[in-house]
C-alpha cells in the first residue's frame, strides 16, 4: 500500500477525547480526503464501533476516492488476556469490523496492543494467516506498546506493519527498532505523534480536560497503558520541553507541524497518524508534509531537549 505521509488517526472520532459531534467528525474525515489523505487508522473499540461506522459512511459516499483503512482488534476481549487472541475471537472481531465499514475485506488488520505474552503464541499469527487466506484481511500487523514487542512481532513473516508511539518525546524506536524494520521492509505507523496534544503548542498548565477525555482519567495509567496519554510524559514536564521546542519552529509554521515534520525526517516511517477533531485540525496537520526538511542542527537540538527533559522518564520504560 502506498499511503500519504500524514494520514489520519480516528480515535478522537470515536471516544476518549471529549465530545466530538458526528458533523465535526464526518467533516474532518472528508477534509482529510480532500487534502490527499488516503489512509485512515481506526479500531473496533473507538466509540464501540462509532469511528468504523463513520468511515464506512465515508467509503459509501466517496466510492471513487482511493481510501485505505486500517483497523484493530483485540481490546474487546474481557478479560484482555493472551489466550483470547485466537482464531475464533479474531474472526468474530473481523466480521464485526467488516460490517461496520461496509467492506468485503480489511485493507489492514492490526492486533490492538496485545499483552506481551501474545507475541510468543504462534497460534495468534497462524489465526491471522488463516483470515488472510480466507480473503477477510488483505494485510496484517500489530500496534505495540514497547519496542521489545515490535522486535518480537516481526519475527513472524506475515507481519506487514508495526504501529508504535514515536514522537519527539518518544525517540527510542529510532535507535532500537527502525533499522531492523527497514531491513525487513516492515511498514511503520507513527502513532500518538503529537503526544496527546503536548506537542501541539496549544497546551497550558491550567488546561482542563473533560471527564471522558483520557488526558483527564489516564495520566497515571488508571484505564490503560500510561504511555498512551501524553506519551507517558509528566504533563508539566512536557509543557516545559514544548516551550523550548517552540524556539526551533520556522516562521509561519506551528509546533504541531514541526513535530510531525520531525517524524517524517526518519525514512523508516511510512506515515504519521495524528488525530483531528475537526477540519481545521486536519488542515494544520496535513500541511506538515509540505514543510522543508529540518536541518541536522535542529534535529540535534530536539534530541538535546528530549535528553534534558524526558529521556529519564520514558526511554527505558517502553
Amino acid at each position: 500500500m502506498r499511503v500519504s505521509e500524514i494520514s489520519l488517526g480516528t480515535w478522537a472520532l470515536g471516544d476518549g477525547w471529549g465530545t466530538v459531534s458526528e458533523d465535526d467528525a464526518y467533516a474532518a474525515l472528508n477534509r482529510a480526503v480532500d487534502l490527499g489523505v488516503n489512509f485512515l487508522d481506526t479500531a473496533d473499540v473507538y466509540g464501540d464501533g462509532r469511528s468504523e461506522k463513520l468511515i464506512g459512511r465515508l467509503l459509501e459516499d466517496r466510492p471513487h476516492d482511493e481510501i485505505l483503512v486500517a483497523t484493530k482488534a483485540g481490546r474487546r476481549l474481557d478479560p484482555h488476556v493472551p489466550e483470547g487472541y485466537n482464531h475464533d475471537n479474531l474472526s468474530a472481531f473481523v466480521e464485526r469490523s467488516l460490517k461496520n465499514l461496509g467492506v468485503e475485506a480489511l485493507d489492514l488488520l492490526q492486533l490492538h496492543c496485545p499483552p506481551t505474552e501474545a507475541y510468543r503464541q504462534d497460534s495468534t499469527f497462524e489465526a491471522l494467516d488463516r483470515l488472510q487466506e480466507a480473503g477477510k484481511i488483505r494485510n496484517y500487523g500489530v500496534s505495540v506498546e514497547k519496542v521489545e514487542e515490535a522486535r518480537m512481532a516481526i519475527d513472524y513473516p506475515g507481519v506487514a506493519t508495526i504501529q508504535i508511539i514515536f514522537n519527539i518525546f518518544r525517540q527510542k524506536p529510532a535507535e532500537g527498532y527502525f533499522p531492523l524494520a527497514e531491513e525487513r521492509n516492515v511498514g511503520i505507523l507513527a502513532r500518538v505523534p503529537l503526544a496527546s496534544g503536548l506537542l501541539s503548542g496549544k497546551m497550558r498548565s491550567d488546561r482542563a480536560f473533560a471527564e471522558d477525555d483520557h488526558r483527564n482519567f489516564n495520566r497515571d495509567g488508571q484505564a490503560f497503558d500510561r504511555g498512551e496519554t501524553f506519551s507517558g510524559v509528566d504533563f508539566e514536564t512536557g509543557l516545559l520541553a514544548a516551550e523550548e521546542l517552540k524556539e526551533l519552529v520556522p516562521e509561519g509554521h506551528t509546533l504541531a507541524q514541526f513535530s510531525l515534520r520531525w517524524i517524517l525526517m526518519h525514512p523508516a516511517v511510512s506515515c504519521a497518524i495524528p488525530g483531528g477533531k475537526n477540519p481545521a485540525q486536519v488542515e494544520d496537520n496535513v500541511a506538515a508534509a509540505e514543510m522543508p526538511p529540518l536541518s541536522e542542527a535542529t534535529m540535534q537540538r530536539a534530541r538535546e531537549i528530549y535528553d534534558q527533559y524526558v529521556r529519564a522518564e520514558v526511554h527505558d520504560r517502553w
